[in-house]
C-alpha cells in the first residue's frame, strides 16, 4: 500500500464490461473494494474524490486503498480518511490489498465500527509488506491489541 507507483488496473477489462459491472455493484454488492487506479479506471476519471463520490452513490459500502496516502471508508452517508500504518520499509506489496480486505472485514465482522476496521486493514497491510510473501510474520491480533483496536 506504501510507495508504489500509480498503475493500470489489470485484473478486469471495464472498457468492455464497465456497464455490467457497474450494474453489477449498484444492484449487488454489499462491500466494494478497490485500490485508487481501479476505482478512477471504473468511473473514468483521473480524479479520486470523483470517483469516491460517485461510488458512494453507487455502494452501501466502500473501503478504497490509496497506498501511502491510506484508505477512504464510504457508507451511511460518511466518508472517512484513514491514514496509512507506518511501515519501516515497504519491501513487497503482495498479498496487500487482500490483508487490508481480511482487517476490514474483521473489523466490520466483529461489530467495530468504520473507522477502527478501516484502522484494522491499513494495520494488516502494512505488516504485510514490510516483508517477503503474503502471510503475516506477527500475529494480527496481538499488533492490534498493541495499538488499542481490539478493545
Amino acid at each position: 500500500m506504501h510507495g508504489l507507483p500509480w498503475r493500470q488496473p489489470f485484473c478486469f477489462d471495464f472498457n468492455r464490461h464497465r456497464a455490467e459491472f457497474l450494474a453489477l455493484i449498484r444492484d449487488s454488492v454489499d462491500i466494494l473494494f478497490a485500490n485508487e487506479a481501479e476505482i478512477t479506471s471504473l468511473y473514468e476519471t483521473k480524479s479520486f474524490d470523483e470517483a469516491a463520490r460517485r461510488a458512494s452513490a453507487d455502494t452501501r459500502l466502500a473501503a478504497l486503498t490509496r497506498s501511502e496516502k491510506g484508505s477512504v471508508i464510504l457508507g451511511g452517508g460518511k466518508s472517512i480518511a484513514i491514514p496509512a500504518a507506518p511501515v519501516v520499509k515497504v519491501v513487497d506489496t503482495t498479498g496487500a490489498g487482500d490483508l487490508y480486505a481480511a482487517g476490514f472485514l474483521f473489523g466490520v465482522a466483529t461489530g467495530r465500527d468504520l473507522e477502527t476496521s478501516g484502522r484494522l486493514g491499513s494495520l494488516a497491510a502494512a505488516e504485510i509488506i514490510s516483508h517477503i510473501g503474503a502471510r503475516p510474520e506477527v500475529s494480527l491480533k496481538k499488533l492490534a491489541g498493541e495499538r488499542g483496536l481490539l478493545g
